[in-house]
């Protein structure tokens, strides 16, 4: 496993500082009825920047990344701003007409599960062929089946033309995700968003389909949002990274920063439990206490209180942001590193 103090090639966050932003997110909030899922998220994504998005299950990964798609279910609420390459046209609250002519096209996404994201009965090369057929970046079917066998030889698929007349079950599991990497990856995206890709593929398939999506992104200089409970992989294919708990992002900065010097107790628990080295005096390996409380039922003030062995009354009260921007920085009262009187 990569040690998360060690970032693979992490390119400098400062190079990404001048560019217009791909993904500007603020206030960002998800809700069923009174129960809040999701609050005041902000989040900028610049071109060829990728970010990390982790946190336990239940943390608020997922709904962020269904929000910025606008794939919401019908009794779910989005609130706040979602933008892509700073147009003045704001994704919350667009509708579905105006939402289908970005998705497949300025923004795309690779889902966990292949087989659920592919349509059983259609042939590969037809799916591929579609999502540029749909947005009219390919003259007419000739030429987009054309295309499509080019974005199948493209992921690395082993004869291509023969695997663009496949079904989905005709491919291994690797092959479908590579299949689902092509459709996302066939009109250039400005903005990427994964969830959990490579979860269900054994650990030899995950690094060529990471290298995969990161070899397409920076050959687009595509933005890109990685959600994951792998700090391992975020490590390696991301430069910045946000930390979620409780539907709140808690902690974000540079992978390094961030994986190096943890300042949220909850981040510090995160990589403690990510590290193999380390153990008690029984021999087990370090966990955080506690679990993930269902949705709705974190507690006031610091959502990660009730979990936390450093929390005080204090904690009763929610933790400003502390950080250069709304989007660099964390919400601890008692950060890891810093002496309190």
């Amino acid at each position: 496993m990569t040690a998360l103090t060690d970032p693979v090639s992490i390119d400098p966050v400062m190079s990404y500082i001048a560019a217009p932003a791909v993904l500007t997110v603020r206030g960002l909030g998800v809700s069923v009825r009174d129960t809040a899922l999701v609050q005041d998220v902000n989040l900028t994504i610049g071109p060829g920047e990728r970010v990390g998005l982790i946190g336990e299950s239940g943390s608020g990964k997922s709904l962020t990344a269904l929000s910025i798609m606008g794939l919401l279910p019908e009794d779910v609420t989005a609130t706040g701003s979602v933008r892509l390459n700073g147009v003045a046209h704001d994704l919350i609250g667009a509708d579905e007409r105006a939402l289908s002519r970005v998705r497949g096209r300025d923004v795309a996404m690779v889902f966990q599960e292949p087989m659920t994201a592919l349509n059983p009965t259609m042939r590969v090369g037809d799916q591929v062929a579609e999502a540029m057929l749909i947005h009219r970046t390919q003259p007419n079917r000739r030429a987009a089946r054309a295309a499509a066998v080019a974005r199948l030889d493209r992921v690395g698929l082993p004869d291509p033309a023969q695997a663009a007349r496949a079904y989905p079950n005709q491919l291994s599991g690797g092959q479908r995700q590579r299949v689902v990497v092509a459709i996302a990856l066939a009109n250039d995206p400005a903005l990427l968003v994964c969830d959990e890709p490579t979860t269900a593929l054994d650990v030899t398939v995950q690094a060529l389909v990471l290298d995969l999506i990161v070899r397409g992104v920076t050959a687009r200089n595509s933005a890109m949002l990685f959600i994951t409970h792998d700090l391992a992989v975020v490590a390696t294919v991301c430069q910045r990274v946000l930390v979620m708990y409780g539907g709140r992002v808690i902690e974000s900065g540079s992978v390094q920063e961030v994986f190096s010097r943890p300042l949220h107790r909850y981040t510090q628990g995160l990589i403690g439990a990510s590290d193999l080295d380390i153990v008690d005096s029984r021999g087990r390996l370090a966990t955080i206490a506690g679990s993930v409380p269902p949705a709705g039922s974190f507690p006031t003030g610091c959502v990660f209180r009730n979990r936390c062995t450093y929390a005080t009354e204090l904690c009763q009260t929610p933790p400003d942001w502390t950080g250069p921007d709304a989007a660099d920085g964390f919400a601890c009262h008692h950060p890891a590193g810093v002496q309190h009187g």
